[in-house]
Parts: structure tokens; sequence; C-alpha cells
């Protein structure tokens, strides 16, 4: 009896340490909540982590309320999470709390190669590290978002053409090589995902589809709070769903996939008689400040993606579809036509009708989720520190 006891408690310290180590920080009540725990049981477990040196406990405000947040403590490391995106790397170095700590972002030359780009991101690691006056070894892993599907059991780019010159090249190994540091590759929407629904827009949902419209388009999938990423790392990706039989070849080798309708040299082509030549954040920028050109093929885009989504909903069922990347910097301009694409296309649900709605972390969701990524993989030291009294009496 005395060992079942032991057993339990062990099991809830656990539970609780891991939906902290998950959320990046919650209350108490919220700790009750997403543990089913009891409220006396998760405050005498919150109580020794914090005598043990595991969490910390500071006071903050929820729902115009005093409450006692709950998070990791500083000791326990730092993770890196790192988007190589299609003309940038993004670089952050966070603490277990979900604490950025420095970050950076350098712009990249389209189909920039992976040699390059691996160096880069190295040399970025070490000059954030050296900035914060930290070392290597406080770091306990680095993950890594992509724009092109992975196979998170090899950390391998799954479909050949994607990622020019990036295929048969074993990214995780290559960059742990180079930082002696474990490294964990996803793709960058399933990344997105994985933020928003721990600590974004759909942290509220259980199932949620996440969208990034940018110079690309892709999905991640969340169902009872778990990422899906298919067999090989397929799932969500709608950029390479065709809407156009007639349509251009796309990079993945098949015609008319969505990418070749709503990306970014989609986008910008109709305009260039107009408009001139303009880059994605030009008519970003342009539809914002009210260009009627720009707005439109915007909208366009929105209601391509809305119709492809659809049958991404109708499949899974979502409570709420996320939109994040360049576009969604637009707001209404495209999630506008995506919602009437979606209501129009998918069964109406009187009891939980599909939201569609913006992403909370923006273009850092995707750095945000590889760093979640790392955490979740992290093995990291929980058990209380050793006193000298301790060593002695051992």
């Amino acid at each position: 009896m005395a060992g079942s006891q032991s057993s339990l408690r062990e099991a809830n310290r656990s539970a609780v340490v891991e939906t902290v180590k998950r959320h990046g920080g919650l209350t108490q009540v919220e700790l009750v909540g997403a543990t089913g725990l009891s409220p006396a049981t998760v405050s005498t477990i919150v109580k020794q982590l914090v005598s043990d040196g595991v969490v910390e406990v500071r006071t903050t405000i929820r729902t115009g309320r005093r409450a006692q947040l709950v998070t990791l403590a500083h000791r326990v490391g730092l993770a890196v999470g790192v988007h190589v995106g299609q003309r940038h790397i993004r670089v952050a170095i966070a603490d277990f709390t979900h604490e950025v700590l420095a970050e950076r972002v350098l712009p990249m030359p389209v189909d920039h190669p992976v040699d390059t780009s691996l160096d880069r991101t190295a040399l970025l690691v070490v000059d954030l590290l050296e900035r914060l006056g930290l070392a290597m070894q406080d770091v306990v892993g680095i993950g890594i978002g992509l724009p092109a599907p992975v196979d998170d059991a090899t950390g391998m780019i799954s479909v050949r053409g994607v990622m020019r010159g990036w295929d048969e090249v074993h990214v995780g190994h290559v960059l742990s090589k180079r930082l002696a540091l474990p490294v964990y590759v996803d793709n960058d929407a399933n990344l997105g995902a994985l933020a928003e629904s721990t600590r974004g827009a759909s942290r509220e949902y259980r199932d949620s589809v996440y969208v990034r419209a940018s110079y690309g388009t892709g999905a991640g999938i969340i169902i009872n709070h778990q990422l899906h990423r298919g067999f090989a790392g397929t799932a969500g990706e709608i950029g390479h769903v065709q809407v156009d039989p007639q349509g251009d070849i796309c990079r993945c080798g098949s015609r008319g996939c969505l990418d070749t309708v709503v990306g970014a040299r989609a986008i910008v082509e109709p305009l260039r008689a107009t408009h001139g030549n303009l880059t994605l954040r030009d008519v970003v920028q342009r539809a914002r400040e009210g260009d009627p050109g720009c707005a439109q093929v915007i909208a366009d885009a929105g209601a391509e993606i809305g119709a492809v989504v659809s049958g991404v909903a109708m499949t899974v069922n979502p409570q709420c579809v996320v939109v994040g990347g360049e576009l969604a910097e637009t707001g209404e301009i495209l999630l506008r036509p995506m919602r009437e694409a979606l209501r129009r296309r998918v069964l109406l649900n009187q009891i939980a009708p599909l939201e569609v709605i913006p992403a909370e972390l923006g273009n850092a969701a995707e750095v945000a989720g590889a760093i979640a990524l790392v955490m979740q993989h992290a093995d990291v030291d929980l058990d209380p520190p050793v006193t000298a009294q301790e060593r002695a009496d051992a």
C-alpha cells in the first residue's frame, strides 16, 4: 500500500511538472483543470516543487483577479528555437518559462543553400549566447522549423523538390554535429500549430487547425491537444492540394497546387502591370494601407485557401482555424473571404460553429513552437538539488 501511494504521488508530481513544461506557465486553478487533480493535491505538489527548486511561483492577473502563476525554475535550462523561412532565418533563445531572452532575424536570399543556412544558424546561436553571457552547456536542445514536410522519425524532408538542395540532408544531424546539442526538426506550420495550441489563440480548444499563409501555404493539425503529423509528416500539406488541373507546375512536381495559386509569385504577378515590381511584403503593407489592388489579390488568396481548408475541416472537424503567416498581417482582408469559403462548404454545426481567428503569436509562432518542441523532448533534471549536507551524509 505504501508503495502504491508513493507511486501515485510521483505520478501526480510528474503530471504537474509535464503540464507546466508543456504550457510554459499556468495558475494553480488552470493546473487543476489541465491535470484533473484536486486543488488540495495541486497546492501540495506545487509547494513541494517550489521547495525543491523545480518550479517558481509569482503573482499574476487572470480575468481581473490575482492568481499564483507556476513556471519551471530558470535553473532547468535554455532552449533554442529556429525558423528557416524562404527568405529569412529567425533564432530565439528562451528559458523553460517560455520567456524569450534574445532573438535575431537574418534576411536570406530565395533558395538559400542548406550549408549556408545551417552555418548562419550555428553562428546566430553562438552570437546570441555570447550576448547573454551564457555557454552552450546551458542549452538543452535546439528546435528547427522548415517550410517543408518533415519525417519526425528522421528529421529529414520527406517530399523531394519542396526545398531545392535540401533533399537527402539530415538537417538535425548536421546542426547537432556543429553545435554538439540535440536538434529536433519539424515542419514550420506544425510548430505554429503547437505554439498557438499551447500558448496562443487555440489554447482553449481541444481540436484546431493552424494555417500558415506566407510565401507558401501549410497547415498544422491539433487533435485532442496533440499534434497530428501523419505518416512521414505530410499531414496538413494543403499547399500541395490541386486547385487548378490546368495550372502551373509546382515545386513538388504536380500541376496546379494551391501554392501555385496563392504563393508569393502568384500574388505579385497580377499587380506587375499596374504596380511595378513588388515583393510579398510590399503587397501586404499596401493592402493594409488601403490599396484596392493589393487588397483584392490577398482577398482572392483567402477565398482559395478557405476552399482548401474546408476539406480539412470536414475531415478533422476542428473547433477553430487559426491563421498566421505574412498574409495574416492583413487581418480581415484575408480572414473574411476565408470564413465565407468555409461557411459555404463546411456543414453548419449548431452546437459548436467553426471559428476562424487570427494567430496571437504572429510571426513568432513558428520559433515559439520550435522552443516548445525542445521542451517536450528535453530530458532535464527535475529532481531536487542535492545539498552539501546530503552529499556529506552520503
